[in-house]
């Protein structure tokens, strides 16, 4: 049987049952007699209230003897009694507690409360006479001090006190005696004084007290018995009161050996569905292997609830005994019940289940076989990832699509070649997109994307033009120089789908470098919507924040020499607008006039404005700013955009001095 852990109970009295050892811990260094005569002058004197304090922390660390009395007499002070407790508790002297068991009968109020809590902290055998008396304090804080200090003391007359005092207690003090009652019987079971707990729990299981200490009765009762328990564990599964029944299935997490399993495994088929599935996760977190052959049967039948709970019972358990179930499981009519069979094999840590899985995707089930393939990613299966290939190449294309996708979550760019073959032999939009959709996962997986875009740009020239647009947009995906060298060669291709893939790929790309490519393309164009879809990729990337304001004006010049068509302008003011620069406004000034783009275009002068105000520049640049934003508040028919026109302008007043 292990040690029982101390008992920890969440009670509104922070009632916590853990008795802290005792430590009298003193400095490396003995103190020197004057020391501490200083520090007791300290006490003995008119000293602030603060200086006193910290002599009694320090006389903590280093008092003698010769510290108690003064201390002490600081014990009715409610304002520093706290802190000469502090300093007494660690003193290692029979003085300290003779001090503090007359001060038992001075005191009154908070300073006894404090004083009896510092007994029970150094333990003192000799107050249990002077704390009994106590126990019927007419001050419920009196009392439940002596309580709570009485069980810190432990001994078998300290225990028989508050056994003695508890059939009269007040229902405000009954907490307290409780815990003073746990504490002792811990106390015993550390003596190895087992009859002496078990008396406790025992007749604190009898009364009626809170269920926190009912509960901790009971687990301080069954373990304390320890294999003798058994018999206590199976009548709590049974009781009325839930709380002792859940109180019971944590207890019996703490137990080991396999007989606690054969009684909950035996308890399991007579109790309602709630608490089945609180003995199969009990099972559960206890990992022992002979709760399987009872997992399995509930796995089976009974009701849903119970049956899930079994299926996870397995998996954390974590047996191979638990693949057959498993597996017969997929197949359940239920769909929950077959997806929760499904969850447990993916984490059954077994070789045999990886072999089952092979079993399943060479089978001919065919719902059995794309199951399979999702097993195979989710239990990180890398050496099946032949079989993986060889179903992305068969005829059932419902296996084909779920055989690639799942390439391109476990496949590493090694088998970039295999994937760029599939993509040859895709015949329908389906396959093209899924096998386009891996390589971009693989390849992006790669330390160096360059080796995967050498290989994909192999299979340009040969490939046909659907297969060539799903290369591009692949090389999109993975980006870089060489990436976009491939790409710019598509722009060329003879084949409209061919080049009107790359022209959106290019005006997709991330990076400034292809800038020029689109810029190019934009002038050369025939067509209005290649025309539009470059200028839309080229003046996203003059938002690029790694491009200089400069660099980004001077783009947005060269496409204003290209804008003729509305939309086209519209891109060009939204990237302008942008670009906290006077230059930037002045580019969009003349939009003003165009009823088609005024609105566009005071919207990108207000937000231009507005940021270079707010900027360190701001006095210096608003005398530029003025006379646009009052074209702008004539121009729109916008209000609110009319009324922060009006509001900058009169900032720019300010900050011009025009006001």
């Amino acid at each position: 049987m292990p040690h029982i852990h101390p008992i920890r109970l969440l009670v509104t009295a922070a009632l916590v049952f853990s008795c802290a050892a005792t430590s009298f811990a003193k400095p490396t260094q003995p103190a020197t007699t004057d020391q501490v005569i200083k520090l007791i002058a300290v006490l003995k004197s008119d000293a602030p209230q603060k200086e006193k304090a910290d002599a009694c922390r320090e006389l903590a660390r280093i008092g003698t003897k010769d510290a108690v009395a003064p201390l002490a007499a600081l014990l009715a002070d409610e304002k520093i009694s706290h802190m000469a407790r502090y300093g007494l508790e660690t003193i290692p002297d029979a003085a300290v507690d003779k001090a503090l068991r007359e001060a038992l009968t001075k005191l009154r109020g908070m300073p006894l409360v404090g004083v009896i809590g510092s007994i029970g902290v150094r333990r003192d055998t000799g107050a249990v006479k002077a704390l009994t008396g106590l126990l019927h304090d007419s001050d419920n804080d009196v009392a439940q001090a002596a309580a709570r200090a009485l069980g810190s003391i432990g001994t078998k007359a300290a225990a028989k006190a508050l056994l003695d005092a508890l059939p009269n207690v007040p229902a405000t003090n009954q907490l307290a005696f409780c815990e003073g009652l746990l504490r002792c019987s811990e106390t015993a079971v550390a003596k190895g004084d087992r009859k002496e707990a078990m008396a406790i729990y025992d007749r604190l299981r009898q009364i009626q007290a809170p269920q926190q200490v009912r509960t901790a009765a009971l687990r301080g009762a069954i373990l304390t018995r320890q294999e003798d328990g058994l018999p206590l564990l199976a009548l709590a599964l049974h009781s009325d009161d839930y709380s002792q029944v859940c109180a019971a299935a944590r207890t019996a997490q703490e137990m080991p050996g396999a007989s606690v399993t054969r009684l909950l495994t035996s308890e399991l088929a007579g109790l309602p569905a709630d608490r089945q599935v609180l003995l199969i996760q009990t099972l559960a977190k206890r990992g022992d292997d002979a709760a399987v052959p009872a997992l399995v049967a509930a796995a089976r039948s009974g009701g849903k609830p119970v049956r899930m709970a079994a299926i996870r019972a397995l998996a954390e358990i974590g047996k191979p005994a638990a693949l057959p179930v498993l597996l017969e499981l997929l197949g359940d009519a239920d769909r929950e019940i077959a997806q929760a069979a499904q969850e447990s094999l993916a984490s059954l840590p077994s070789k045999e289940v990886d072999a089952a899985v092979m079993t399943m995707l060479a089978g001919a089930d065919a719902e059995r076989r794309i199951t399979a393939l999702d097993l195979i990613v989710r239990r990180r299966m890398t050496s099946a990832i032949p079989a993986l290939v060889a179903a992305a190449s068969g005829s059932d294309s419902k296996l084909r699509t779920a055989a690639v996708r799942k390439l391109g979550e476990l496949a590493g760019p090694a088998e970039l070649a295999a994937l760029l073959d599939l993509l040859g032999k895709a015949n329908s939009p389906e396959d093209l997109e899924v096998t386009e959709q891996a390589l971009s996962a693989v390849s992006l997986k790669a330390e160096k994307p360059d080796a995967c875009v050498s290989q994909v740009a192999a299979r340009l020239d040969q490939s046909p033009p659907a297969q060539k647009c799903a290369l591009l947009r692949v090389l999109g995906a993975v980006g870089g120089t060489s990436a976009l060298r491939a790409v710019r060669s598509g722009v060329g291709d003879p084949n409209v789908e061919v080049h009107a893939a790359a022209i959106r790929v290019l005006s997709g790309w991330s990076s400034a470098d292809a800038a020029t490519d689109l810029l190019e393309v934009a002038k050369a164009a025939t067509s209005p919507t290649d025309k539009l879809i470059c200028l839309r990729g080229y003046l996203a990337l003059a938002g690029h924040a790694e491009l200089s304001t400069d660099q980004r004006l001077a783009m947005c010049r060269q496409a204003a020499t290209l804008v003729q068509k509305d939309d086209e302008k519209k891109l060009l003011l939204a990237a302008l607008g942008g670009i906290a620069s006077v230059e930037a406004i002045d580019l969009i000034q003349p939009y003003l006039d165009d009823p088609a783009t005024k609105e566009e275009a005071s919207t990108g002068i207000v937000d231009v404005a507005g940021k270079l105000l707010q900027g360190s520049d701001g006095a210096k640049l608003a005398p530029k700013l003025m006379e646009p934003l009052q074209k702008v508040a004539q121009s729109t028919a916008n209000a609110d955009l009319a009324k922060r026109a009006q509001t900058l302008r009169a900032e720019a007043e300010t900050k011009a001095g025009k006001k």
